[in-house]
């Protein structure tokens, strides 16, 4: 039985009888996890669990959010503080391979805590260019303001994850540094010009193109669609996402309950979907939105699959890593925790 072509969200630290009803029969591809989901390790691989049993497959994505600085599901004190991407990108500026390993190492830490919970993917890196003016919501989870430096850093955290046998998300494609407005709140029209969007915006993403995962921007751009934002414009998501930029993995829009996108849950999720994102995401935890979404995306099936598949190949076992190295790299960049808690 195919997979649904949705990643969904669940209410609290256990799945309830209607989540794992509704899961088994709807089959989304993927869980995401915030923090009111997460208590203890353990706890925390008991959902894990319980959602692959609900679903009847191991082979599904469990995302998490977990950058660091100001956007970390897991946080202190059972979970160190991260790092936020721009104390990387300081580092970086004072000594060039400092910084690339210490952003690596960094990664690797993080997939060493969610390998071991049963979390397979992290929606990370953040490749935005941010310029003057825009709304904050980016800011210091950008590595930087050039996007040379954020490409270089970007990778180096993807390596990092993809080292500790987790899957990196990309976003947020075609480029969110440039938005006046947060996404989360209202629709950011970004009025810049096909050559400066190809010229910064685009370079990060398109330098990690082969990305197994990536996010959409709930923005507006209207140099290529006046009336639709990325995420449900079939022109941003073919033209510019998939050509220009070139991204050959999984696309998943961001969140559906953001308040840039219009409409009902279902008319959201079916316009991700004929746009052009392989799977809508979905993060509130209300069952009732989630049985909207489920009746309005296909089956993952054809390219959409593919992709899905090659992302689940690209995990494997976690490579060796001398874990004491790894601390030595992430304690000098500025925000490092303290004590960092195994587990």
């Amino acid at each position: 039985m195919a997979f649904q072509a949705f990643i969904a969200s669940c209410s609290g630290p256990e799945l309830t009888e209607a989540e794992k009803s509704f899961f088994g029969r709807s089959r989304p591809c993927g869980l995401i996890l915030f923090a009111r989901n997460c208590e203890t390790p353990e706890q925390i691989r008991s959902l894990t669990d319980s959602f692959k049993h609900a679903v009847g497959a191991d082979e599904v994505l469990i995302l998490i959010d977990q950058e660091g600085g100001r956007v970390q599901r897991l946080k202190p004190p059972a979970w160190p503080q991260m790092p936020t991407a721009r104390a990387y990108g300081d580092l970086y500026a004072k000594d060039a391979e400092t910084g690339k390993r210490a952003a690596f190492y960094g990664a690797r830490l993080i997939a060493h805590q969610l390998h071991g919970l049963g979390i397979n993917t992290n929606c990370a890196p953040v490749l935005d260019v941010p310029q003057p003016g825009a709304h904050e919501i980016i800011g210091d989870r950008a590595y930087g303001t050039d996007p040379e430096t954020i490409a270089i850093l970007g990778r180096a955290v993807m390596d990092g994850y993809l080292a500790g046998g987790v899957l990196p998300v990309i976003k947020h494609v075609p480029g969110h540094g440039r938005a006046e407005a947060d996404s989360h709140l209202s629709l950011p029209k970004i009025e810049a010009s096909t050559e400066e969007l190809e010229a910064v915006d685009f370079k990060p993403f398109q330098a990690l193109k082969n990305a197994p995962l990536a996010m959409t921007a709930h923005v507006l751009l209207p140099v290529f669609d006046s009336d639709r934002p990325a995420s449900i414009s079939p022109v941003i998501m073919g033209e510019v996402i998939r050509k220009t930029i070139g991204l050959e993995g999984l696309v998943m829009c961001d969140d559906l309950g953001m308040k840039a996108l219009s409409g009902t849950m279902r008319e959201k999720a079916a316009g991700a979907i004929a746009a052009g994102c392989d799977v809508a995401l979905h993060c509130s935890g209300k069952l009732s939105e989630m049985e909207d979404v489920a009746e309005a995306v296909p089956a993952l099936i054809g390219e959409s699959k593919a992709r899905f598949d090659r992302a689940i190949a690209a995990l494997h076992a976690p490579d060796p890593f001398d874990h004491e190295e790894a601390l030595a790299m992430l304690a000098q960049v500025e925000g490092t925790p303290i004590v960092w808690a195994e587990g």
